[in-house]
């Protein structure tokens, strides 16, 4: 396969016949890895504001969603058909008002020792953090956009160390 920057690459997750497979991990050495993921939901100022001056009626709105992103993070397997069950030994989900008065920007991070890396764990978290806060409020806003989510990073296994926009 053919990928845009001209390298040919597999899909690691067919096998010889092009049918979906689990990949085996089996034979891959542990080693420490890591990753860091964002998303952005963007708002009304007025919504940004009754977040961070807690007259949401629901409660905290960030620390709602923070622990969703954590959660999220520790049950990926559940959600993503091909993806390994992980022992993380770190899920960090920070959200942070936005400067322009209309956004919450998420950032995410996902640390283990293990076989098989976290990209999907951080993606995760920081997504269904995203999904949290618009669950939270959408009754005052429907009109709230999940944007930019993406892999920042991504630290150790066999294709080593990548930072987007480096490569």
């Amino acid at each position: 396969m053919e990928t845009p920057g001209g390298v040919v690459s597999k899909l690691t997750h067919l096998d010889d016949k092009g049918e979906a497979r689990m990949v085996d991990v089996t034979d891959k050495s542990v080693t420490e890895r890591e990753a860091r993921a964002e998303a952005t939901i963007h708002m009304a100022a007025e919504t940004l504001k009754m977040i961070t001056e807690g007259e949401h009626p629901k409660g905290d709105v960030l620390a709602v969603a923070r622990i969703a992103g954590i959660m999220a993070a520790k049950r990926t397997h559940d959600l993503i058909p091909l993806c390994h069950a992980l022992n993380l030994t770190s899920v960090k989900v920070e959200l942070v008002p936005g400067h322009d008065g209309t956004s919450v920007h998420i950032l995410t991070r996902c640390k283990l020792s293990g076989q098989t890396g976290v990209e999907m764990e951080a993606l995760t978290a920081a997504s269904i953090a995203a999904l949290t806060v618009y669950d939270m409020c959408k009754a005052v806003d429907k009109a709230m956009e999940i944007s930019g989510v993406r892999l920042l990073e991504k630290k150790g296994g066999r294709s080593g160390h990548w930072v987007a926009g480096t490569q």
